[in-house]
């Protein structure tokens, strides 16, 4: 059982989803002591899945930018969080309970959370100009104004990031190829079947793919740029987003003692490996999952959010149940939605329930090694989806959802 004392001075490295939820999630529930929230970009904190969706095709009017903000100036003052901006944390003493920042300053903390999330993995490929990435607001200004110039787009990276940052380039009349040296990228996330009918919904809407062949390097400057790809092949384009992944922010934690191994290392609870009165949570944090029975580090919007719930309420009230996780992720492509719940195991199996060619929607049931069921992805089917949900948070069998699935389509 964690302790829980409601006037302890939490301090919340990284303003992102997580720690802007947790920040508000201990006043909520009535936590009285000192609650400072210190964020790297000078940006007040705002949401993370709109940079690659919605975003990327706003006019970045103030408003439109304001609409994705996750709190306000006056929202955080009224909740008595101090807010630190525009200073990143470069070390933290655990001994001493204290953060060093970048300014040279330091915050003591009684509780620390750590949401300093992942950022964007360094592309190896950096010509002059031209190269982008996304991970922050300001990397999808630079997109966005640079794909309403037009021209050849290629997109190194097939995942969910890449394909949608390829959609609004189509959106906006470019030509567009995705580049990915694994045959199947999204197949990972959601199974071959929904895997194979994303491609080629990018292929009716005209972007190409050369999928299992990697990127040797790019050259040239911003509008004039070559891409060499491992065959030997080349792609003449003006511009290149680079999308390989991401890597856990925990550069500033090397000398801290806390366990660090793709990301930081907690037990159950999430508490960090190494120190007492330390959290980790959202995209930095890598925890035992009950359901997989490993330590997962899992870049999920709602995975953050839910992990700042469970944190605030151990903090401010205790907890003696381990969290676990929704393991839910959307994708929005065109015209299509694509949720997936759960996760899918790599020696399971996989069930269709529906006719998307034929009716626009369908879903697909997976299972584990051991025949339970374990994931659901759904494709332009909300209710599919709510059931699937249902279902699976009661541990219906996978026959059981497949049938009750296959009576809605």
């Amino acid at each position: 059982m964690t302790e829980a004392r409601a006037d302890r001075h939490v301090v919340i490295v990284g303003a992102s989803l997580a720690g802007t939820r947790a920040a508000e999630g201990l006043r909520n529930l009535g936590h009285t002591g000192r609650i400072t929230l210190i964020g790297s970009e000078n940006e007040l904190p705002y949401d993370r899945p709109p940079l690659s969706k919605d975003l990327l095709t706003s006019d970045w009017s103030d408003e439109a930018v304001e609409s994705f903000r996750l709190a306000t100036k006056a929202s955080l003052d009224g909740a008595d969080i101090e807010l630190k901006l525009g200073v990143a944390a470069n070390d933290l003493d655990t001994t001493e309970r204290v953060v060093i920042l970048a300014d040279g300053t330091t915050v003591g903390y009684d509780v620390l959370i750590i949401a300093t999330g992942a950022s964007a993995r360094p592309s190896p490929w950096r010509p002059g100009k031209g190269v982008y990435q996304l991970r922050t607001l300001e990397d999808s200004r630079a997109i966005a104004t640079r794909l309403k110039l037009g021209g050849p787009v290629v997109v190194v990276g097939g995942g969910f990031i890449g394909t949608e940052i390829a959609a609004a380039a189509v959106g906006f009349g470019c030509e567009v190829t995705v580049v990915d040296p694994v045959a199947e990228p999204m197949a990972r996330i959601v199974g071959p079947e929904i895997a194979r009918s994303l491609v080629e919904l990018h292929h009716r809407h005209g972007a190409q793919t050369r999928f299992g062949v990697g990127v040797a390097d790019i050259q040239g400057q911003d509008g004039e740029l070559t891409v060499i790809l491992d065959d030997g092949s080349r792609i003449a384009t003006s511009t290149a987003v680079v999308g390989i992944g991401s890597i856990p922010s925990t550069g500033w934690l090397a000398s801290s003692g806390l366990t660090l191994d793709n990301g930081v290392v907690t037990d159950g609870f999430l508490r960090a490996v190494g120190a007492d009165d330390v959290y980790a949570i959202g995209d930095v944090a890598r925890w035992p999952h009950p359901g997989r029975g490993v330590q997962v580090r899992a870049e999920h919007w709602t995975n953050a959010s839910d992990q700042a719930r469970y944190v605030a309420t151990a903090i401010t009230q205790g907890a003696d149940v381990p969290y676990d996780s929704t393991d839910y992720v959307w994708s929005h492509q065109y015209d299509w939605k694509v949720h997936t719940i759960g996760w899918r195991h790599p020696e399971g199996s996989s069930t269709i329930v529906g006719d998307l060619a034929g009716s626009g929607k369908t879903a697909v049931i997976h299972s584990d090694a051991k025949g339970d069921v374990c994931g659901a992805v759904t494709v332009n089917w909300v209710r599919g989806l709510n059931l699937a949900r249902r279902l699976l948070a009661t541990g219906e069998s996978t026959k059981t959802i497949v049938e009750k699935l296959g009576r809605l389509a």
